[in-house]
């Protein structure tokens, strides 16, 4: 009887005993790795020894201690140097993008030959573990990775995300915080808008005026009326030290930053500091209404020239990328005044230039001319080994090649760009704006400028999609733009983002044949718990719950009802 008893305390001991050993998270890594085998068993990192390869270079060696920072503010315990627990190893023999990772009970490996892979395999490491290591607190939690191997790499080399701090201002750390969330979804590109009619943000120590009068705005427009004016000075702008600081924080994350300086067209920022550059001579003021702006560069004053390449030269001083973007979107056509015809169509300085070049008369003649504009531009960053990226208005009419388009009025003009032997990066507004609303019950969620993009659709864009075989090459990968006229808080601006920026990157990262809508739903149960431990606001439209208070959504026939009766502003 004794006996019996004792078997059966050592039994339920044995049983508690077993539900107490630590469990993994399930593996819901975003994006989803290329090649990974899961197998029985675990790996306990709180307080682990770590270990670094003498050959690893610095930068690498900060970033994975970037990650043992985290993981012991997270479990509140030292990792101490030393062989047998977390090895980084430097591996000549993976591209500069690929990592390698393999867990067993015994211990943890880490391989990669370069930065950009150190920082991947440390962000796939992460998010294998509780959400809390993306807190700033210790959490009691189950401090275990399971048993796995990863090998692993991107689709794209490019993998772009943009922000518009022209509309409304985001501070140093906001930024910042914008590049961690990049970071843990393995990003790469920062496309970094910061020049527009509503306000210039970059510190030109040639041109002063740019920001003691082109960054601020006299008011804003109140929703949609385009009468209104808040009455509210508003602006702001970076200065160069605060630039080169951005700068370095994204390049510690494998990040590089592609500054944009938008020309011809959305200068009226800038004339209204020198307003000798437009063709008109002014007043100008800056921007308080959204929309496309009437006046531009003159392409006739040799002025813009000397304005432009001082601009750039300091620009590339700040900004070591290999590609400047120059805009060059919306240049004619403003919505604000219809009746008003384009500058370029009256100027007689444009009208001289136009002639000088031998371009004949015509409704082509002014995209001729912003090529000769382009083309001057681009002919100064190639002498400084810079490249010219644009929008893809750049392509009408004759491009210099060398250029890169970015396609954001749809697919066309990348694949455009591909048959013309340009390279493109795809960007259209059908499946990367997301400034656009995550739900048609428009009455539920923020204002925005209009448009419909779901998540759903989001991960639905395939990048190669009406391309001509052969022409795929040209795709150097895919970006989202957030621009933000009507985005004002930062809670707006991560509700805009998450968790559409999670299909972004698998897009960008996975194999066509590795993408799962299904399954990346389910991987973002622990995206979500990232972003609460991170202190960040999100949508979830795709489980039913619309806007910033998460009301539950109509059945289908209350939403057909609703919008047969709703009143859309686009």
């Amino acid at each position: 009887m004794i006996m019996k008893k004792l078997l059966s305390v050592l039994t339920v001991a044995a049983l508690l005993a077993a539900c107490a050993k630590p469990q993994p998270q399930d593996f819901q890594v975003i994006p989803q790795p290329a090649d990974v085998t899961l197998a029985d068993g675990s790996f306990c990192v709180k307080g682990a020894a770590v270990c670094f390869d003498e050959n690893m270079d610095e930068a690498s060696v900060k970033a994975a201690r970037r990650f043992v920072d985290a993981l012991e503010t997270a479990t509140g315990a030292k990792c101490k140097q030393a062989d047998g627990g977390i090895a980084f190893i430097q591996n000549p023999n993976l591209a500069a993008e690929q990592y390698a990772i393999n867990v067993t009970p015994e211990g943890v490996t880490v391989e990669a030959s370069a930065l950009n892979g150190f920082v991947y395999a440390c962000e796939t490491l992460k998010q294998m573990l509780p959400p809390a290591v993306y807190g700033n607190k210790a959490v009691k939690a189950d401090w275990v990775l399971p048993c796995v191997s990863i090998l692993d790499q991107p689709r794209f080399d490019y993998r772009g995300m943009h922000l518009d701090p022209c509309r409304h201002f985001w501070t140093v750390e906001e930024t910042k915080q914008y590049l961690d969330v990049m970071t843990a979804y393995k990003l790469n590109r920062f496309h970094w808008h910061l020049t527009e009619d509503q306000g210039w943000r970059m510190e030109i120590k040639r041109f002063p005026k740019l920001t003691e009068i082109g960054a601020w705005r006299n008011g804003t427009v109140i929703g949609k009326d385009w009468s209104s004016n808040d009455g509210i000075r508003y602006g702001g702008f970076y200065t160069q030290e605060e630039m080169k600081e951005i700068v370095s924080y994204a390049a510690e994350r494998g990040i590089t930053v592609i500054p944009e300086i938008d020309l011809p067209g959305h200068m009226v920022a800038a004339l209204a500091a020198y307003p000798e550059l437009g063709c008109t001579g002014g007043p100008y003021e800056v921007w308080t209404r959204w929309g496309v702006a009437k006046d531009i560069l003159c392409a006739g004053n040799d002025q813009i020239f000397d304005f432009l390449e001082g601009v750039l030269t300091e620009m590339m001083e700040i900004f070591p990328s290999e590609y400047i973007h120059i805009g060059g979107d919306e240049c004619f056509g403003g919505d604000a005044e219809p009746d008003r015809p384009d500058p370029w169509d009256v100027c007689p300085k444009c009208a001289r230039r136009m002639k000088q070049l031998g371009i004949k008369k015509g409704p082509e003649a002014k995209h001729y001319l912003q090529n000769y504009v382009t083309s001057r531009v681009q002919k100064f960053l190639n002498d400084h080994g810079r490249k010219v990226i644009g929008w893809d208005e750049i392509l009408e009419g004759d491009l210099t090649p060398g250029a890169t388009i970015m396609s954001w009025r749809g697919v066309k003009g990348g694949i455009k760009a591909a048959q013309k032997g340009f390279d493109a990066v795809m960007t259209p507004t059908d499946y990367m704006y997301f400034d656009y609303f995550q739900s048609r019950e428009r009455d539920k969620e923020p204002l925005c400028i209009g448009g419909y993009l779901p998540l759903e659709k989001v991960y639905s864009y395939e990048p190669f999609d009406g391309m001509e075989a052969g022409t795929e090459n040209h795709i150097l990968g895919v970006q989202a733009n957030l621009w933000t006229e009507y985005i004002t808080t930062a809670d707006h601006l991560w509700y805009m983002l998450l968790p559409r920026l999670c299909a972004l990157s698998e897009i960008q990262w996975c194999a066509a044949e590795n993408k799962d809508y299904e399954r990346f739903k389910a991987s973002l149960e622990h995206s979500l718990a990232m972003f609460d431990a991170m202190g960040l606001n999100y949508c979830l439209d795709y489980k039913g719950l619309i806007g910033y208070d998460r009301q539950p959504a109509r059945s289908q026939e209350e939403l057909e009802e609703y919008l047969k009766t709703a009143k859309h502003s686009w």
